[in-house]
């Protein structure tokens, strides 16, 4: 077939994923604080991309649930829901506890090894108090199982739920609430090295469901 006459797909593709990426760590990071107003010439000035990547990417944030748009009047960074954390937190558990059950038949020494070497990293993060150390290495180490487990449908839900708890981890990993999922981790590794893929599963669950308290603080 001939070459389409469309170019550029693929340049407005990698630029909308990077402010999508740029917005979001932003967001979940406390650069951009909740209630913010959004102008699209200030993230066009800041980015160093048209607006129509910027368009783009405060969409997939607002599906996200970290973006607030009301056309013709503004567009913000949404408050901390806690109702919406929790319905959140409840797909992401579910999802983490799926990808853990599929990927432990697939596991080897390799995967438990990064799993182990990210654990180890995460601890440190937290005896440190360097929370965004922290947070990249506790997604490394839930990244095994979902990168394992090769289910798109798994990293895609993820992906559009997770940015809403990683602003509620910041403060669990800030404190010494957080340092209880170093001993979850480490739980979650011995039943995949003994190919137990229920048991894990479970520990994976439980290890995600450990934000409630936060989320329901945040309730008051």
């Amino acid at each position: 077939m001939p070459v389409p006459e469309r170019r550029g797909l693929v340049a407005r593709s990698l630029l909308r994923d990077d402010a999508y990426r740029a917005l979001r760590n932003a967001i979940v990071d406390g650069t951009l604080a909740p209630g913010e107003r959004l102008n699209d010439a200030e993230l066009v000035s800041w980015l160093g991309v048209s607006r129509t990547p910027i368009r783009e990417a405060l969409a997939r944030l607002e599906l996200s649930g970290l973006v607030q748009t009301r056309p013709g009047r503004f567009t913000m960074v949404s408050p901390l829901d806690p109702r919406e954390a929790r319905g959140a937190q409840s797909v992401v558990a579910a999802m983490h506890e799926l990808a853990v059950r599929e990927a432990v038949p697939l596991l080897g020494e390799p995967e438990l090894d990064a799993m182990r070497a990210a654990n180890d990293r995460f601890r440190d993060a937290l005896r440190e108090n360097r929370v965004d150390d922290a947070l990249a290495a506790d997604d490394a180490f839930h990244a095994v199982a979902v990168d394992a487990c090769t289910n798109p449908v798994i990293r895609a839900v993820l992906e559009q739920h997770s940015p809403v708890l990683r602003r509620v981890e910041r403060l669990r990993f800030s404190s010494l609430a957080g340092r209880a999922s170093v001993t979850q981790h480490n739980t979650i590794i011995a039943r995949c090295a003994e190919g137990d893929a229920e048991g894990a599963s479970l520990a994976a669950r439980a290890n995600w469901q450990t934000l409630a308290p936060l989320l329901d603080a945040a309730r008051g």
